[in-house]
């Protein structure tokens, strides 16, 4: 997640001097802007600063958004953190962590401080556009989705990841800085609302399955900060990454019934042209 900034140390799209400013009122934007910022810096700041970056061609997504990416489109991956998915090398990321954004940079990343509420770039400028694990962490989602879709070109493909089921809430979504879960049939409806078009969706998500582990993790990081985050290098990523399952996408939207986390792969499409268009 991201935080606004004005300098962006590389090149990249024209200035954000033309992005399209929110309709809500600024004063409420702002605040939840700020508790956003406070909760999931809290979280995950120290988490980045203590963490490696992994590369995306070790996720089960690369052979997917490997697919998707042009050298003649830019590309944009929203609140990445150590974690990116796109290709470092052409993809432009926007984060609130300043160590997440200090670390992409030092690998060559065209890395910014941002808010998904407020993308520092004009509209329709990428393709594809990647938010994993966002739009569950943020207030306004409606708002998010927004600027997601503004920024992205017509065609485009947009790769976005949420929680689901409300009932499956643990105290981990809390620690995480998750805001809701969704209902399935209400998360496609709020795409749909933002002009998105679920094409294929697939089971997500690299959470254990055992409670017991989870809780312990979570110990750990509230009172052995420094000994779970060797846990999490040494011993919890590189098994995640070694035994994380292939991903596999189905047309639509997958049955849901015990899925925790769902990928998504939707279409902003073309505008469609009246009677008397030219």
């Amino acid at each position: 997640m991201k935080q606004p900034s004005s300098s962006s140390g590389t090149d990249g799209p024209p200035a954000p001097s033309k992005i399209r400013r929110p309709l809500w009122p600024a004063v409420h934007n702002e605040v939840r802007d700020h508790d956003l910022l406070e909760v999931n810096r809290r979280f995950y700041d120290p988490m980045w600063a203590d963490a490696q970056l992994v590369e995306p061609e070790r996720f089960n997504t690369w052979p997917l958004v490997s697919s998707r990416v042009s050298p003649s489109r830019p590309r944009l991956e929203i609140a990445p953190g150590l974690r990116p998915r796109l290709p470092i090398d052409g993809t432009h990321f926007v984060d609130i962590s300043a160590p997440a954004i200090a670390k992409l940079r030092a690998r060559g990343a065209s890395a910014v401080l941002g808010l998904v509420s407020k993308l520092p770039f004009p509209d329709r400028v990428f393709d594809p556009v990647c938010a994993l694990d966002i739009i569950e962490h943020v207030d306004d989602d409606d708002g998010a989705l927004s600027e997601i879709s503004r920024v992205a070109m017509p065609g485009a493909a947009l790769l976005l990841s949420a929680p689901l089921h409300p009932s499956y809430w643990t105290p981990f979504d809390d620690m995480v800085g998750h805001r809701r879960r969704y209902e399935p049939e209400r998360l496609i409806a709020k795409l749909t609302e933002h002009g998105l078009v679920v094409e294929r969706s697939a089971v997500y998500g690299m959470k254990p399955k055992s409670s017991a582990l989870v809780n312990l993790g979570m110990w750990l990081l509230e009172h052995r900060r420094e000994r779970a985050m060797w846990w999490y290098r040494s011993v919890i990523m590189p098994l995640a990454l070694r035994f994380q399952k292939k991903l596999t996408l189905c047309p639509g939207m997958i049955p849901t019934e015990q899925v925790d986390a769902v990928l998504l792969v939707c279409r902003k499409p073309y505008a469609v042209r009246g009677a008397g268009s030219a």
